[in-house]
């Protein structure tokens, strides 16, 4: 059997994203449940010199949109980085999923071997779609999504692996 680059990317994002907001509407919850400002936590690090949950929903995001509209041939669409509250968050990633939605199979099949050119700080990265997609795209989407789960778990957050994972997909 065969797995598409669109199948590799776009429901992938997907999925993650939908669970990330549940699970930040779990951390909205929380806050109120216990009678503390949402934006503690929105605010929240795990270490000093990490970023915080609201950058790291905005680099998760910038991730699964970039991958798309690259494997695409398209330019990612620019979305400012203001979010200040759970509810901006969960914006963000209703429109990222918004975004997603306007791809068709199509678009990103037969991408394994367009040259993505990724702006980096040190320059310009440039990969083949394929190693894109699995060594630079994914491992940057999950370690933001990844992280953003930890923050709300360290500070109490009732949330588990099944809430990162979500239901299981249906065949």
């Amino acid at each position: 059997m065969h797995i598409s680059m669109y199948e590799a990317s776009v429901p992938v994002f997907q999925r993650a994203l939908t669970n990330l907001a549940a699970i930040l509407a779990k951390g909205a919850a929380h806050a109120e449940a216990k009678k503390f400002d949402p934006a503690i936590l929105v605010n929240a690090r795990l270490a000093p010199d990490m970023l915080p949950l609201s950058r790291q929903i905005q680099i998760a995001t910038d991730h699964a949109r970039g991958a798309a509209a690259r494997l695409a041939g398209l330019e990612r669409p620019p979305m400012p980085d203001n979010e200040t509250s759970f509810d901006d968050l969960q914006k963000r990633i209703a429109l990222t999923l918004d975004y997603l939605a306007t791809f068709k199979p199509a678009q990103i099949d037969g991408s394994e071997d367009r040259e993505i050119t990724v702006p980096q700080r040190s320059g310009e990265l440039k990969l083949r779609g394929m190693p894109y997609l699995l060594h630079f795209a994914h491992p940057n989407f999950w370690f933001h999504v990844t992280t953003a789960y930890a923050i709300l778990r360290h500070h109490g957050v009732e949330i588990g692996k099944l809430d990162f994972l979500g239901a299981p997909p249906t065949a």
